[in-house]
């Protein structure tokens, strides 16, 4: 996959790219697995306060029905089209069963027209398969695992993820996950085969705020440049420095190293290493 890059016929033109989109073979998606619109919360939660700051706005999406339970076991199905989906950072693939049901799941780096693509711990090990870990050998490349059996994949899943299966002991497999950081996963759970598609995406350059805006995402401010009364950081004569002993919070809270984690949380117990070990 290639990143495609644009003639600096504007000033947001001139450092803006994108995926190349011969990537994609189907323009418009199936009906029979289109939901609604998707709902839109600007970041607000039911009572209608601001939780997530800089969020709103943004391109209305509709959904696709995702298949991440996998769970049509020993059924072919045939990989009839890769497609765009506006609600993820990878691509969708969607899939033509045997038995004539469709499905869409998430399109894996090497996922091809034409291909065959199963379920159930008689298939082989191959881009898009899906398995129980126990069936998957050591060093294997894995993508949307399940971290409930039979709850469908949940982690693994934006543009160019992978996991590493490390080892197995005990009824737990060990993960290397995208973080560095090393969970255990019971060998029940299912994974699919290959890393998740669109893994250039990091290296897109949106090139002007606009585009940002159509994603959803509303301007930053800097605490330093509002109100006293906005913001800790605010207030002073021109311009003045965030202040000691440690930065703020908009709420007042320190940043910049304070510990948030619970120390006793329940699922520390299936981290071997965690993400922010040097």
């Amino acid at each position: 996959m290639t990143i495609k890059l644009y003639k600096p016929n504007t000033a947001g033109r001139r450092n803006a790219s994108s995926l190349e989109p011969s990537r994609l073979t189907k323009k418009e998606p199936e009906k029979s697995l289109m939901g609604g619109l998707a709902k839109k919360s600007a970041g607000r939660n039911n009572r209608g306060r601001v939780t997530t700051r800089h969020r709103g706005g943004g391109a209305k999406r509709l959904l696709r029905t995702i298949d991440w339970k996998r769970d049509k076991y020993d059924v072919p199905g045939i990989v009839v089209a890769i497609e765009y989906d506006p609600n993820r950072t990878s691509d969708i693939a969607l899939i033509h069963y045997k038995d004539g049901d469709k499905r869409y799941i998430i399109a894996p780096v090497g996922l091809k027209i034409g291909a065959t693509i199963t379920s159930g711990e008689n298939s082989e090990i191959a881009p898009g398969n899906t398995l129980s870990l126990k069936q998957i050998p050591l060093g294997t490349i894995v993508h949307n695992v399940e971290l409930t059996p039979g709850k469908g994949g949940q982690i693994i899943r934006s543009a160019g993820s992978q996991a590493l299966i490390q080892s197995k002991e005990n009824g737990f497999a060990a993960l290397l996950l995208p973080s560095k950081e090393i969970r255990l996963i019971r060998l029940q759970n299912k994974a699919t085969i290959g890393q998740v598609s669109n893994p250039e995406l990091r290296n897109v350059k949106l090139g002007k705020a606009g585009r940002r805006r159509l994603m959803g995402w509303r301007p930053a401010v800097r605490g330093v440049a509002m109100h006293p009364n906005a913001h800790p950081h605010g207030g002073g004569e021109g311009r003045s420095g965030i202040g000691m002993p440690s930065p703020k919070s908009p709420w007042g809270k320190p940043t910049l190293g304070k510990k948030t984690r619970k120390l006793k949380k329940y699922s520390n117990k299936y981290i071997i290493r965690t993400r922010r070990q040097k």
